[in-house]
């Protein structure tokens, strides 16, 4: 018979090996794109517009997904706009994580005026609406991948920054790190060396998220058209694109749709899946 936590360790497994397959898929299909795309994103044939995908009658062979109403293959631009969205997601994740994650362990662990001072500059940051600061900033700097970029690390640091300070206050309270002082190690020391890599897997766990909402906030901001150039392919654009002809050609609408929820969904499943596994509980 299976117990709990033996059901509870292959739950968390599968969510992890599916997420993974579905995020590995999508960053070789990406990594790969000018030759994994059956046609050129870009290219438009008004002949070919509104073409239904291959099981549809009247589809035309090699446009598996159909095309958009300028002719443009639907299955091409999805795996270009992949692109986009995964360079948004590793680059914006990797330096939210980077600077709001340095920010709560030095607040966690120094304590005292250093504690304060982070602690009231992430309240007042958090009363902005993160919506419409993303706006804002991206007016200002004006549209742009980087600046997209840019305004998801100004506004998501902070989540990092209050989980990371939590858990660091809760492991600088350990006997470990009381022994590691008595030892005569240092408070830099004792950070980097004893509450880092306790802390670590909570951070990895965080910046899978992350990613997860990066993907969502470049397809919102492609979608109003603040991302890059509306000539290159985003799923926020396609989907934008898809909502305007859903009655004549759903399929537009729908094959974006799905691969970005599948997206999101997979990067959430991966935190899960990593904090199932980093559970000292359930090891």
């Amino acid at each position: 018979m299976v117990d709990g936590r033996s059901l509870t360790r292959r739950r968390a497994g599968a969510r992890l090996w599916l997420s993974l397959t579905w995020l590995g898929l999508l960053c070789l299909a990406a990594l790969f794109a000018p030759w994994v795309a059956p046609k050129d994103p870009l290219a438009q044939d008004l002949f070919l517009g509104r073409l239904p995908p291959f099981w549809v009658t009247g589809a035309e062979p090699g446009y598996y997904l159909g095309t958009d109403s300028l002719g443009r293959d639907v299955l091409s631009r999805i795996i270009h706009g992949g692109r986009v969205a995964l360079m948004v997601a590793l680059i914006a994740g990797v330096a939210t994580c980077l600077l709001g994650a340095t920010l709560g362990l030095l607040a966690g662990f120094l304590r005292g005026w250093v504690d304060m001072l982070v602690s009231r500059f992430i309240d007042i940051w958090m009363a902005f609406p993160p919506v419409l600061f993303s706006i804002l900033l991206i007016a200002v700097m004006g549209p742009g991948l980087w600046s997209i970029i840019l305004a998801i690390v100004v506004i998501d640091w902070t989540r990092f920054a209050r989980v990371i300070r939590a858990e660091a206050m809760a492991q600088g309270a350990m006997d470990y790190v009381a022994s590691a002082r008595v030892a005569g190690r240092g408070r830099l020391g004792t950070m980097v060396r004893e509450i880092l890599p306790n802390v670590l897997p909570t951070v990895v766990v965080l910046l899978t998220l992350e990613m997860g909402i990066a993907v969502i906030v470049e397809a919102i901001l492609s979608f109003v058209n603040l991302s890059i150039s509306t000539d290159d392919p985003t799923w926020g654009g396609m989907i934008a694109e898809g909502r305007t002809s859903i009655h004549q050609a759903w399929w537009v609408l729908v094959f974006p749709l799905i691969t970005l929820f599948l997206t999101v969904l997979a990067f959430s499943q991966l935190g899960e899946g990593l904090k199932d596994r980093f559970d000292p509980v359930l090891r």
